[in-house]
């Protein structure tokens, strides 16, 4: 292999790890909020990704948004109009289950409902994956855009050997992930209802006495990280193929995004999702793509045995 090709190959890994990274990001950063907030490992988070999956699909064919915003845009579309669908779900989900095992009805539970919630939620997940296997099938679905097979040249870099091609259907999911990200990040940083979800996670028992719904921020909470993560799956599904049991796939990704960028660091888990997807396209370059997992979790491994808070831990911690 000369130079040459190691470089342009070492480049397309970088671009396509730092795209399929902010999707990465943006799921693993709807895990955070409903941890970082509500303090609830939700083990259903993958299989409501793969609910903002079909609900994308469904979104952009049987109900018309195809034909209103054409084969190019429209797929976009419906992923981020998953997203309001999938909270209304979300809110719904807590309200009538994850409420009952926690915020304020923790106090006369066992372990502070945290055994209920593990219990509760890996009972969600089966119900959703059977659910949409009796529902969908086996068969693979895929929201496709035109400009998933297109790309943008960048180059020749070195002479005219050395280009990169940048993925088109990738880019756009990958700016929509930052601009998801960017009106979180203000949300929970500027708005009214921001500062009542922080002041719901800080010190909920305050935060009641400052005359603040702390259920109903964790339900809000609850259904916004849900929201967030259907995006990014809606995002996923213009690029890859999916099935019932995709979510299983990419919640081990999610947690692995969240531990190390910080427990309840919602930038965190960001960076997180951004570094997993940066090792398994670069891990492309001396393994097979069947391994690319196995790469991600021995750097995880070692980032975590040298930094066991995660990147932005100490920003997660509470007085």
């Amino acid at each position: 292999m000369t130079a040459a090709i190691l470089i342009e190959n070492i480049l397309q890994a970088l671009v396509a790890g730092l795209l399929i990274g902010a999707i990465y990001g943006l799921m693993c950063v709807g895990l955070a909020l409903i941890f970082g907030i509500m303090r609830v490992i939700n083990f259903a988070q993958g299989d409501f990704m793969m609910a903002g999956m079909y609900c994308a699909f469904f979104i952009f064919g049987p109900f018309g948004i195809s034909a209103l915003f054409g084969n190019v845009v429209g797929p976009y579309v419906a992923a981020i109009l998953a997203g309001p669908v999938l909270f209304v779900a979300g809110y719904l989900v807590h309200l009538f289950l994850v409420s009952r095992v926690s915020g304020t009805n923790t106090a006369t539970l066992e372990g502070e409902g945290h055994y209920a919630q593990l219990i509760l939620t890996l009972g969600l997940a089966l119900i959703l994956t059977n659910g949409a296997m009796i529902l969908f099938g086996s068969q693979p679905f895929s929201v496709r855009s035109p400009l998933a097979i297109s790309a943008w040249e960048i180059g020749p870099l070195w002479g005219d050997r050395v280009s990169v091609f940048v993925n088109k259907s990738r880019t756009v999911s990958a700016l929509i992930s930052v601009a998801t990200i960017a009106a979180l990040g203000w949300l929970v940083a500027r708005s009214r209802l921001g500062k009542a979800l922080r002041a719901s996670a800080d010190n909920p028992t305050a935060a009641i006495y400052m005359g603040i719904d702390v259920d109903r921020s964790h339900r809000i909470a609850f259904g916004l990280g849900i929201a967030i993560t259907a995006i990014a799956g809606g995002l996923l599904a213009t690029n890859y193929s999916f099935h019932p049991y995709v979510g299983l796939e990419y919640v081990i990704v999610m947690y692995a995004g969240v531990v190390l960028g910080g427990m309840g660091s919602i930038m965190g888990a960001f960076w997180g999702g951004m570094t997993i997807g940066l090792i398994q396209q670069m891990s492309t370059l001396v393994l097979p793509t069947q391994l690319q997992n196995t790469a991600i979790f021995v750097i995880f491994l070692v980032i975590v045995f040298f930094r066991p808070q995660g990147f932005l831990g100490r920003s997660a911690e509470r007085t």
